[in-house]
């Protein structure tokens, strides 16, 4: 982990080649001259937080996770009277939960699917790791229940990809549309938009983010889903 110390800050993070091309994204990078993206390296502990959050709120994914983490895994390394911290759950744990605990977390049942396959097979793909982005990238979408969205924040966050976007994202595409062209757009506009910055397309929806690029949301915030009867 200390070895790994370096990637995980971002020192890996090449912007060589790196074109600011819009007065957003300069405005982003004089504000944030440090950001950098950071890799873990770690594939399983960002694939399962990525399956948590598909198609639900940010508040059921970050309980599930929270749950799950303190239901399953471990209390991290350190002295009793430390900060509690907690190691989430290995693959091994993970594959041997039961359907009706995800739903207590609560996790719907195509989830937990999705996150006990990963975890059968997360040995082979942290194997995989080394292979880049591309081929990652097929072998995370070889997975039941892991398309284009999961495999975007996973490599973004194992491997500090620069380019993974996250298409099918709830609010992604609208928040770009909007700071590059003052209104919202699909998957397939934001796609042309981002063309230009290709190689660092993930990272310039972060720093348009950084920027305040993000659309005005009104209305009111979609209540908690439960999978068991109150």
């Amino acid at each position: 982990m200390l070895d790994g110390l370096p990637d995980l800050l971002g020192a890996a993070d090449d912007w060589s080649d790196f074109r600011e091309l819009h007065p957003l994204v300069s405005q982003a990078r004089r504000a944030h001259p440090h950001w950098r993206m950071g890799r873990t390296g770690l594939l399983h502990d960002a694939l399962l937080p990525a399956i948590l959050e598909q198609k639900v709120t940010g508040q059921e994914a970050f309980t599930g996770y929270r749950r799950l983490v303190r239901g399953f895994g471990c209390r991290a390394p350190g002295p009793d009277d430390g900060p509690p911290l907690w190691c989430p759950p290995t693959p091994e744990a993970v594959a041997t939960i039961p359907s009706w605990e995800w739903l207590r977390l609560p996790v719907d049942p195509a989830r937990s699917r999705a996150a006990v396959t990963a975890a059968r097979s997360a040995a082979a793909l942290q194997r995989g790791l080394s292979s880049g982005s591309e081929v990652l990238d097929r072998r995370l979408r070889s997975l039941p229940g892991v398309g284009v969205w999961t495999s975007a924040e996973t490599r973004a966050r194992a491997l500090g990809d620069p380019d993974a976007v996250s298409f099918g994202d709830f609010h992604v595409a609208k928040d770009v549309g909007w700071a590059l062209t003052g209104r919202p757009v699909d998957d397939a506009a934001m796609e042309e938009l981002l063309e230009p910055w290709r190689g660092h397309r993930r990272r310039v929806t972060v720093l348009l983010a950084l920027a305040g690029g993000r659309r005005p949301r009104r209305g009111p915030r979609m209540a908690p889903r439960h999978h068991l009867p109150r």
